[in-house]
């Protein structure tokens, strides 16, 4: 990884990020120049502040403690966060902080984190990353994982099973036909495949629960301009919101004051 000192980002063979701007993921790529990231023109973006409605400008976004509810999408998408160490990325909020280091080689991308707080405390994280996809697109997750689906992106839920629930195939990532929706799934690992390229993203937290957010916008959101948007997010926890957060769904600081976990994402192309 090295830096880029004219903006602040961090690039890589895979990798761009922006410290100043929320730690935002701009850029997934590839080794053979896929680009996996979709982005959407969002001016409020670069200007937002603790408190701020979210701006959705696309990329991945870590969000945490939660995803949903408040703040919308969390705390650390609208702080700046800085270099330490070497080559970690930090930001610190009012309840804790964290840290990441990305590594690349080719074919793969591993960030290690490290959340810091008082023991006890609960929290959500996403890496609420948004994929630029075709509708021919589709997420593989295991078989009968079992599933909570938010119609519609409110707060009902559906329980179910992987990967069809009340007829909905949500494996498939179009055609778009004017809806949104949100589900959890119990499972660790996806697999995103479009065309010959795939996607792998996997969570490793020892002790915390684990899941993949699968967020299927096919132009049914937001209601007054909808655009199409589809996330596939692996997380610690398993709800969306913190607030309603039962016993099990939601990471916790152990006595050591500290949480760490891995995320590895691998690219493969089909020839």
């Amino acid at each position: 990884m090295v830096s880029d000192t004219t903006s602040g980002a961090v690039t890589g063979p895979q990798v761009v990020t922006d410290p100043a701007h929320g730690g935002r993921w701009t850029s997934l790529r590839a080794d053979g120049g896929r680009e996996w990231l979709w982005h959407r023109d969002e001016p409020r973006r670069h200007g937002v502040r603790p408190g701020d409605a979210f701006a959705d400008a696309g990329g991945l976004e870590e969000c945490v403690p939660t995803v949903r509810g408040t703040p919308d999408h969390g705390e650390a998408w609208s702080r700046p966060w800085v270099r330490v160490g070497a080559g970690d990325e930090a930001v610190d909020c009012p309840d804790f902080r964290l840290v990441r280091r990305i590594r690349t080689r080719p074919g793969r991308t591993a960030v290690d984190y490290r959340l810091t707080a008082e023991p006890g405390y609960r929290f959500l994280w996403a890496a609420h990353a948004l994929l630029d996809v075709s509708e021919a697109a589709t997420v593989e997750l295991r078989d009968g994982a079992g599933l909570s689906l938010y119609p519609d992106g409110g707060s009902d839920t559906v329980r179910g099973q992987w990967p069809r629930v009340g007829g909905v195939r949500l494996d498939r990532l179009g055609p778009d036909d004017g809806t949104a929706l949100g589900a959890v799934i119990n499972t660790p690992e996806a697999a995103v495949h479009d065309g010959p390229d795939t996607l792998t993203l996997a969570l490793e937290a020892p002790g915390q629960p684990v899941s993949i957010a699968l967020w299927r916008n096919l132009g049914g959101f937001p209601d007054d301009a909808p655009y199409r948007s589809v996330g596939v997010e692996p997380m610690l926890g398993r709800v969306f919101d913190l607030a309603a957060a039962g016993e099990e769904d939601a990471a916790r600081v152990p006595a050591a004051g500290e949480v760490r976990w891995r995320l590895t994402m691998t690219t493969t192309h089909r020839r």
